[in-house]
């Protein structure tokens, strides 16, 4: 992985020299002595190159200097205004020099991005370690996302049931409701009648001649069902005789009846005098 985020880099470094060397030899070589032009042109790539091994000897130790990567770019900028000089000055060809003028500076944000990407770099297993913790928190958020649509939909479904059953008592209440006030209306018509008055008149006026005879509606309310008491069992004498035995020797000396057997009650324990005496009379025997 490493070469292939430099080669890039490598390449265009190289590219970026040849031009700058040839431009400066053919636009001084008609000025002065080609191997003064030479000298100029390995002068800029051979600086270019110098900072650029320094640069990248302090980014393998984990250091950084400044000043270093300020003279890069400097060469940099210098190789590309060497190579946008000649296109300016140049009749006939100037866009196709212009248009590789800025290879020296991709180059140098070529290094400059490789550099950032050794710095972030990650071992396999590293990466492999990354990819299983995500992976992981994509099952979980997956499951989670399930259940809860399950759980959501298991609700909606609840819901419309205890709806439907709400709406068919709601509707059996209604018509109970109904037939009752039919009702509830025939016996009001029946006894509000003239009949009825006449007819309970002549029924209850021999007996009560002063009272006037009314039929009144019974009253309908709601009841609540009271919970029967549970009877406990009586206790067996056999059981009676532990007890009683039990509750007498709970202290040192052992208790009177009497004691025994306010203990005995306060216990919550049921018995009549006569077989508590007799239990107590069984026990001191």
């Amino acid at each position: 992985m490493k070469a292939k985020t430099v080669l890039p880099a490598v390449a265009m470094t190289a590219v970026s020299m040849v031009l700058t060397l040839a431009v400066v030899v053919m636009w001084l070589g008609g000025a002065v002595p080609w191997p003064v032009a030479l000298v100029v042109g390995l002068g800029i790539d051979g600086g270019w190159l110098a900072t650029l091994a320094y640069e990248r000897r302090l980014a393998a130790q984990g250091d950084h200097n400044r000043v270093v990567t300020g003279v890069g770019w400097c060469f940099g900028l210098l190789a590309a205004g060497v190579l946008v000089a000649h296109a300016l000055t140049t009749q006939g060809s100037a866009a196709a020099w212009l248009a590789v003028a800025w290879l020296p500076i991709a180059a140098k944000a070529l290094w400059l991005v490789h550099g950032l990407w050794e710095g972030t770099a990650l071992t396999d297993t590293a990466l492999n370690a990354i990819r299983g913790i995500q992976q992981e928190a994509r099952d979980e958020a997956a499951v989670a996302r399930a259940r809860l649509r399950a759980e959501a939909a298991t609700e909606e479904t609840r819901l419309t049931a205890v709806t439907a059953a709400g709406a068919r008592v709601a509707a059996v209440q209604a018509k109970t409701a109904e037939t009752l006030s039919k009702a509830w209306a025939t016996l009001e018509t029946a006894r509000a009648g003239e009949d009825t008055s006449r007819a309970l008149t002549c029924v209850t006026t021999p007996v009560t001649a002063d009272v006037t005879a009314r039929w009144e509606l019974p009253v309908w309310g709601p009841t609540e069902p009271v919970a029967a008491l549970e009877s406990v069992p009586a206790l067996t004498d056999e059981a009676l005789d532990v007890l009683v035995d039990q509750i007498r020797h709970s202290q040192t000396p052992p208790l009177s009846y009497r004691e025994m057997a306010t203990r005995f009650r306060a216990a919550g324990h049921s018995a009549s005098e006569v077989r508590l005496r007799a239990a107590w009379k069984r026990v001191v025997a």
